[in-house]
């Protein structure tokens, strides 16, 4: 280990651990540092492999899960997170409300240094000397400024911040990309192939907050047998096998697999990490980004616990505004240039994500706040610009063409008293007979193929009132519109989906309210001419500007506009069988919500990056429909390509009068009709709505 390094912990440790009894910083800003030293102090400890608890604050060792109780490990961990909790969050310096009320002026910048602190949590459970080493450094470099006569300005202390982002964006892009490809970074996978999971206490050694859900799915896949473990485990990873495969893929060029999960599916896991090594691959199994400069927005990609406050993560996505600019964009790019190219030969040997999500969690409403960092409309251009651009990078190393995916989702105990009952359900549902599906999504595909257009029409309270319009082929016999989307890389089965064509795709597309990335939508209303979005609003908030300012941040992601991406209907009735008895509809995962109505996505189509790779149905036809007229622009002008957001928007059966494919002579043949399947060779799909409805 770094000698210089070691004893630059030492001197920041021992300094920090001296400031929460010091008063040499007036009031009010004695306060946040006082706390804020006494938090970082639990953390250096256990860094240090001890920690103190109860009252009489003896010293614990802490190397391995058996070192405290079950009841220890929930105190500590709930002190780690305490602060953050909504009980608290009313009086935490990570409010950023709170935070301004209480440091004026400065209440943005102490708020943002506190959400990067925070960070030191996970990164003391993992041992990472260098990023605990920054981040005491930077604590103690605003106390000093503020412990002299003179306090800094704003414009000082924002100096201070922003000298940290960009002095060590080169140092946490490269640990970043390595992480993503490099499995002898193996923190997580250690934890999952080497702990007893009939004790619980393994769960706290990952360092996340961990609630009755985690320790619920654990507890319940405890009490399932290894056969029906490794059941669950080969449907996800035979998912991912089959994506290769249907997508003419070389999996033997592949070495590795990264595996992205919620907390308490370790038993899974482990099994699919054995399944994976059949295959050849070895797992990468990295933690959501916690600084600031690998952060995007509040989305947690990699493994996580639970969000201990949602409003917390929401509160901090736009932390970057702080020091997003030009100069900035540029350095974090060449980073990741000069990133990828020092691991390029694991990048080469990638083959992409495996990923285990989790739906039934409390739903989540966020409050936007003026005290929070947000991004310019200038900053929105500069983070859009970055993210294309890091798109392009990325590609050029984990090549999409090459690469593969799967997902698959499973409930949390939190959807209820019903939680045992409903994942035996899911299971069910993601272990259907795909053959039936690709036979009946074969016949829906026969008949869209005749049309040039499709049309959607709500019923009851859903306006939805679209078109759309259907890319063109030049040899029936040969070529397709529509995928036929059985159970390899998006499990469940079923669906039928294409890529639209954006002229002459019109209309308006109304949802009542839906779910999207974990955020709630009340009456969300797109509208859309020549395939492009021109109007948004929802019904979240009393004034029109803030609805569509949660859109604009959220859906659109900052663009001025997205295209609609993909049109798809989803044929699983039992899925949506599935939510309606169970009362879930809110709950259920956009992964298996998608299947359960038609769905429309907007942003980047499904085959980005591998519009050239030519993909073929199981009957043998040539899917033409790959491409749009933004992402026709790739070769040309990437950057006005891709949109790097892809969100599905789902119209359930009940809300949904009719979808009719449309003929070039202005016939019309339905495929739905007041909620039902009527294509003939389609009766099959209303089965499981019969039985419901008896």
């Amino acid at each position: 280990m770094d000698e210089l390094l070691m004893e630059r912990y030492a001197l920041a440790k021992e300094r920090v651990c001296e400031i929460k009894e010091e008063k040499a910083v007036q009031m009010p800003y004695l306060d946040f540092f006082q706390k804020t030293a006494a938090f970082l102090e639990k953390n250096v400890e256990i860094m240090d492999g001890v920690v103190f608890l109860g009252e009489t604050r003896e010293p614990r060792k802490l190397a391995d899960a058996a070192d405290l109780s079950i009841d220890e490990w929930k105190e500590l961990n709930r002190d780690l997170y305490a602060d953050i909790l909504p009980e608290n969050y009313k009086n935490s310096y990570g409010n950023p409300v709170y935070a301004c009320e209480k440091l004026g002026e400065y209440g943005k910048d102490f708020s943002f240094l506190y959400a990067e602190l925070r960070g030191i949590v996970v990164y003391a459970f993992e041992k990472r000397l260098w990023d605990i080493t920054v981040l005491l450094e930077l604590f103690l470099e605003v106390y000093g400024a503020f412990a002299q006569e003179e306090i800094p300005t704003e414009e000082e202390l924002r100096g201070i911040l922003n000298s940290y982002a960009n002095d060590y964006c080169q140092d946490m892009i490269e640990y970043r990309t390595r992480e993503c490809v490099d499995p002898e970074l193996d923190f997580a996978a250690k934890i999952i192939m080497h702990s007893d999971f009939s004790d619980l206490r393994y769960l706290y050694l990952f360092g996340e907050y961990i609630t009755e859900n985690e320790l619920g799915v654990a507890a319940f896949l405890n009490g399932l047998s290894q056969e029906e473990i490794d059941s669950c485990a080969r449907t996800y990873t035979e998912g991912y096998r089959l994506g290769f495969v249907n997508g003419h893929k070389d999996l033997s060029k592949k070495k590795t697999v990264n595996i992205r999960y919620n907390l308490g599916f370790e038993r899974m896991v482990k099994a699919a990490v054995l399944q994976f090594e059949e295959m050849g691959l070895k797992p990468v199994i990295y933690r959501y980004p916690t600084h600031a400069v690998n952060r995007r927005g509040s989305y947690r990609i990699g493994y996580t616990g639970a969000v201990a406050n949602p409003q917390f993560d929401y509160d901090h996505r736009q932390d970057g505004a702080l020091f997003l600019d030009q100069d900035f964009v540029q350095k974090r790019l060449r980073a990741l240039q000069t990133s990828y190219e020092k691991y390029k030969e694991l990048a080469y040997v990638h083959a992409g994500p495996a990923c285990i999500e989790v739906f039934g969690e409390a739903p989540f409403s966020p409050v936007s706040v003026k005290e929070a960092w947000q991004f310019s409309d200038a900053q929105q251009k500069l983070e859009i610009e970055m993210q294309n651009e890091a798109g392009q990078i990325t590609n050029r190393y984990i090549k999409g063409d090459e690469r593969s995916f799967t997902i698959i989702a499973f409930p949390v105990p939190d959807i209820g008293e019903h939680f045992e009952e409903i994942f035996t359900e899911t299971v069910k549902i993601n272990t259907l007979d795909y053959h039936t599906y690709q036979r009946i999504q074969q016949t829906i595909i026969d008949a869209l193929d005749k049309g040039t257009s499709v049309h959607i029409q709500g019923a009851g309270a859903n306006r939805t009132d679209l078109t759309v319009a259907l890319a063109e082929k030049q040899d029936a016999e040969k070529e397709t519109v529509f995928e036929n989307c059985v159970a390899d890389v998006n499990i469940p089965v079923g669906e039928v989906f294409t890529s639209p064509k954006l002229t002459g795709t019109e209309g308006l597309l109304h949802v009542t309210g839906v779910y999207l990335n974990e955020l709630f939508y009340r009456d969300l209303t797109l509208t859309f001419r020549n395939g492009m979005i021109r109007d948004y609003t929802c019904g979240n908030y009393e004034k029109e500007e803030e609805n569509r300012r949660y859109i604009h941040e959220n859906v659109l992601f900052h663009h001025d506009t997205l295209p609609i991406g993909e049109f798809a209907i989803g044929t699983n009735t039992t899925a949506y069988v599935m939510a309606r008895k169970y009362g879930i509809e809110a709950c259920m995962p956009i992964l298996i919500a998608e299947k359960t109505g038609p769905h429309f996505a907007v942003g980047d189509t499904c085959y980005s990056w591998e519009e050239d790779t030519d993909t073929f149905n199981p009957d043998g036809k040539r899917i033409v429909a790959k491409e749009n007229e933004c992402s026709v622009l790739r070769k040309e002008d990437p950057g006005k390509a891709y949109f790097n957001c892809h969100t599905d928007i789902t119209i359930p059966y009940d809300e949904l009068e009719s979808i009719a494919v449309i003929h070039a002579d202005g016939s019309t043949e339905d495929i739905i009709r007041d909620g039902r399947f009527v294509l003939p060779g389609t009766e099959e799909l209303n089965v499981p709505l019969d039985a419901y409805k008896s």
